[in-house]
């Protein structure tokens, strides 16, 4: 079991991937861009969209359509762009979103002048890998950024990488020269020209009735319509002289700044990916960036340091919890066992086969090509409370046969005989019930499924296990009582004195000859 995990024929991930009925595609074009050009971007991947599913249609015994609808729109800003494509229901569309989703992207191929365009399925746990660059020093920041990026793309097992370190509008910095000083010209002087020739500025107000007209003038359109006619205008000194403005000023185009982040009271900008299919375990994924991507970066620039958020801190916050509560948990169940059978020994044994339930949980994922996620922990715990419950059923049958007056051995033997059927019935009749579940295939289900794999397999294994392995466990507690006992009273009881119901037994009968 152990090494199908390691192996990697078992893969973990702690959110695991819900197949959707839909694909959400973003588009972001450069800040600036017109609504035109970025209407035109996103009818590429529309156009590609209906040609996949042509092909799909054409693949298919039914001739039906996977693609039922496409929602587009433009917007908020003349720049962005979304596309929602509705799928055909996944109990009848047989293909993984993601099949899906590759084809349309691969369809499409590049698309000019896109800044980030993402072709995501919905999650509520965040993105599988997301790392935030933190730090002080912009330069270094942003080189980081980039090296990740780049690192992040060359992998074939993530899709879809992104950066929030957003570029604004094209901005023109304007730098007054030392001989714009030398004519008396202040950048606030230079700046209110510049504003009223482009911009414009009011001149007078007219009075019409009860209306008041205000009169604005500027540039004519032709001689505000680029850079080069920003150069040429011209800017009048103190004295009255008149002088372009490449004379006194030195113009630079550079993109603006539309969004700052801000994490742990630093600048940051997170580097963000979507695994590439369902086979690959974004855990893995996740670690391997963490361990081997990540460092060699950050290493590069001291005043840059990492942090990892997405579905890594949702899991952080999971596992947190988890880790707090479950001690707890086993803490009293056996609290309560050692109670029952006032013997620590025989609660000790039934909490050794917790871990043997687990093989059946592990063989259930690879047959059925699943990922151990959350919701396998979660059918986990279920499937210990079922062990354990099992198991004190067969426990408390022994110990009634010991008191009984039955050789412990025998007493095994016969509380086995006298379980197997009550065990196996559950067993049997749990897993029947567990069958529709695992093989359903609609998306509510989905969540579920894990689950589900978790508690039918591990009762399949499980119902083995208490027949076969307690029973063991249990002749070697005897051993471990009689060692107790002769520490205790310096002198080798037989099997059965050693067996805490015989001396509870006896303990009673003292009492009532005492009495």
């Amino acid at each position: 079991t152990y090494g199908l995990v390691g192996g990697g024929q078992v893969k973990t991930t702690f959110f695991p991937f819900i197949e959707a009925d839909n694909i959400s595609v973003s588009l972001k074009m450069a800040a600036g861009t017109r609504s035109e050009i970025t209407s035109d971007a996103i009818d590429i991947i529309e156009a590609a969209t209906w040609e996949v599913n042509e092909e799909l249609k054409a693949e298919r015994s039914d001739g039906k359509d996977l693609v039922l609808a496409v929602d587009k729109r433009v917007g908020p800003t003349t720049y962005d762009a979304k596309l929602n494509v509705i799928l055909l229901d996944g109990e009848q569309r047989g293909m993984s979103v993601l099949e899906i989703t590759k084809r349309i992207r691969e369809k499409a191929g590049p698309i000019f002048g896109a800044e980030n365009v993402t072709f995501g399925v919905a999650t509520p746990f965040g993105r599988p890998v997301a790392v935030s660059l933190l730090g002080n020093n912009l330069t270094e920041l942003e080189e980081a950024t980039q090296l990740l990026e780049e690192a992040l793309k060359k992998r074939p097992d993530l899709k879809d990488i992104v950066n929030n370190n957003t570029k604004g509008l094209k901005e023109v910095n304007v730098q007054l020269k030392e001989k714009a000083r030398y004519l008396g010209l202040t950048e606030k002087e230079v700046m209110s020209q510049l504003r009223q020739g482009f911009f414009g500025f009011e001149v007078q107000r007219l009075q019409r009735g009860e209306d008041e007209v205000r009169v604005w003038i500027r540039l004519d359109e032709e001689d505000r319509k680029s850079v080069t006619a920003l150069e040429d205008l011209r800017i009048r000194t103190v004295t009255g002289l008149e002088i372009p403005l490449r004379e006194v000023a030195t113009l630079e185009v550079k993109r603006g700044i539309t969004l700052i982040n801000r994490l742990y009271g630093e600048r940051e900008m997170q580097v963000s990916a979507d695994i590439a299919d369902k086979s690959v375990s974004a855990t893995d994924a996740m670690a391997d960036v963490r361990e081997n991507v990540v460092p060699e970066i950050v290493k590069q620039f001291p005043t840059v340091r990492a942090s990892y958020e997405g579905q890594n801190r949702e899991q952080a916050k999971s596992q947190q919890s988890i880790s707090t509560v479950m001690p707890f948990i086993f803490i009293i169940m056996l609290f309560i066992i050692i109670l029952t059978f006032r013997s620590p020994i025989q609660g000790f044994a039934v909490f050794a086969l917790i871990p043997f339930g687990l093989i059946g949980v592990v063989i259930g994922h690879w047959v059925f090509d699943a990922q151990i996620s959350l919701f396998s922990v979660l059918g986990m715990i279920a499937l210990i409370g079922i062990l354990v419950n099992d198991s004190l059923v067969f426990v408390a049958a022994y110990n009634g046969l010991l008191k009984q007056g039955m050789k412990y051995k025998e007493a095994i033997y016969q509380a086995g005989l006298s379980r197997f059927r009550p065990i196996i019935l559950t067993s049997v009749t749990t897993i029947a019930g567990l069958a529709p579940l695992i093989f359903e295939k609609s998306f509510q289900a989905q969540f579920l499924i894990p689950m589900a794999i978790a508690v039918a397999f591990g009762l399949l294994f499980i119902t083995l296990i208490i027949l076969i392995l307690l029973p063991v466990f249990l002749v070697i507690s005897n051993s471990l009582h009689k060692v107790w006992q002769f520490v205790r009273r310096g002198e080798w009881p037989n099997d059965e004195e050693a067996e805490p119901a015989v001396r509870e037994l006896a303990s009673m009968g003292n009492i009532d000859h005492h009495a």
